[in-house]
C-alpha cells in the first residue's frame, strides 16, 4: 500500500502523518519533534526521528518557513456543556491573543467522541492542548505534548490542572442555606461525569460537616443542561415525600430550570424553596431570575490555562502542576429564610 501525497512526476511524497503513523504517535507530537520544539520526551523524539529516516521524510521547507511566521497554536477540546464553557472559550481567545498565540477548536457531540475530536485537531499543527471536556481521568495525548485540563482533577503527572474548588464551592452553598435555617437541603447532580461526581461528593461532605447526614438527598440528572434540570425538578415534585426547603444544583442551567418548573407549579422561590446554582455566569444575573450562585472566574481560569501552555512549551517548568481557585458566593433573590413547618 502506498503512502504520502503525489509530488512532481507522479512520485509519492511521505507526509508528517505517515511518520506519525509509523512511529505510533500523534501528528501533533511528530510535528513538535520535527520542529525541534519543547514538549516531547527523548524516547518520543528518537522514535519519530527514526521513522522519519526510515521513510525518507523531508519537511516542506516552504511550509515550515511560513509556519514560523505564525503564532503558536493551542488546540482546544470542548463539549456541549452550557454557557459557562462559552465564557471560558472567550477567555481563552483573549488570553491567547494577548500572548501572541492562536486557538483551534474542536467540539465533542453525542456522535463525536474524544478520539474523533482529536483526529480533527490533527489536521492542524498545534503545540499544546487545553481540554474543557471530556472530563476524563487520562487525556489521550497525556505525555505526548503539553496538556492542560480546565475544571476537574487529574492524577496523571504530565497533565496540568486548572480548576475551581468544588469542595469550597458546595461548602459555601450549603453553609449559606444552613445560615438561613434550612436543614432539608437536596442536591441536583448534573450527570455522572467527573465534575458532577466531585460536586456530589463536595455536597455530601458539606452536609456531614453541618451534621445534616440524615437530610442528605441527591437527585440525579441525566446531563447538565436546562432540559435535564427540568426533568430533575419534575422528578423532585413527583416523589412521595415533602419537598426540600433548599436545593444546591450542579450548575446555573439546572438551577434556572428548577426555579422555572417550581414557579410553574405555584411553588414560591425563595418563600417555599431556596435554590443555589454553580458558575454565576451571565444566566445567573438575568433580570427575573437573579440566581444565588457559586461564582467561578472563567477569565482567570483561561489565563492560568494559557500561561501553563506557554510555560510548558518554553522551558517545561511550572511551580505547581495543579492550580485550584477558591470560589465566592453571589447572593441574589432565589434564597431566603427557611419556611416554618
Amino acid at each position: 500500500m502506498s503512502t504520502g501525497t503525489t509530488g512532481p512526476g507522479g512520485t509519492r511524497r511521505t507526509t508528517l502523518a505517515d511518520v506519525a503513523r509509523h512511529a505510533g504517535v500523534s501528528v501533533a507530537l511528530a510535528s513538535i519533534v520535527m520542529r525541534e520544539a519543547p514538549g516531547a520526551s527523548d524516547l518520543s523524539r528518537e522514535r519519530v526521528l527514526s521513522s522519519a529516516r526510515a521513510l525518507g521524510y523531508r519537511p516542506d521547507v516552504r511550509a515550515r518557513s511560513l509556519a514560523s511566521l505564525k503564532a503558536h497554536v493551542i488546540g482546544v477540546l470542548f463539549g456541549q456543556a452550557g454557557r459557562f464553557h462559552m465564557e471560558l472559550i472567550g477567555g481563552l481567545y483573549d488570553a491567547a491573543e494577548e500572548r501572541g498565540w492562536d486557538l483551534v477548536l474542536s467540539a465533542l457531540t453525542p456522535h463525536r467522541d474524544e478520539g474523533k475530536a482529536l483526529q480533527s485537531l490533527g489536521d492542524f499543527r498545534f503545540d499544546a492542548l487545553v481540554m474543557l471536556g471530556p472530563a476524563v481521568a487520562k487525556p489521550s495525548l497525556a505525555g505526548e505534548l503539553p496538556v492542560v485540563v480546565v475544571g476537574w482533577h487529574v492524577d496523571h503527572p504530565e497533565v496540568d490542572v486548572v480548576r475551581t474548588s468544588d469542595e469550597h464551592g458546595l461548602e459555601l452553598a450549603v453553609a449559606h442555606l444552613v445560615s438561613l435555617g434550612h436543614r432539608d437541603i437536596a442536591h441536583l447532580q448534573g450527570g455522572t461525569g467527573l465534575v458532577a461526581l466531585a460536586r456530589r461528593e463536595a455536597y455530601l461532605a458539606a452536609m456531614r460537616r453541618h451534621r445534616l447526614s440524615a437530610h442528605i438527598d441527591v437527585i440525579e440528572c441525566e446531563g447538565e443542561d436546562q432540559l435535564d434540570g427540568q426533568r430533575a425538578a419534575r422528578a423532585l415534585l413527583d416523589r412521595d415525600r415533602p419537598l426540600p426547603t433548599g436545593i444546591t444544583a450542579f450548575n446555573d442551567d439546572i438551577a434556572a430550570a428548577t426555579v422555572s418548573v417550581l414557579g410553574q407549579q405555584g411553588i414560591d422561590v425563595p418563600g417555599r424553596v431556596s435554590v443555589v446554582g454553580f458558575d454565576d455566569g451571565v444566566l445567573a444575573a438575568t433580570p427575573g431570575l437573579e440566581l444565588t450562585s457559586v461564582r467561578q472566574e472563567p477569565l482567570e481560569l483561561a489565563r492560568y490555562a494559557v500561561d501553563r501552555v506557554i510555560a510548558r512549551t518554553s522551558n517545561g517548568q511550572v511551580a505547581d502542576r495543579e492550580v485550584v481557585l477558591q470560589p465566592t458566593l453571589t447572593v441574589r433573590t432565589t434564597t431566603g429564610p427557611a419556611p416554618v413547618r
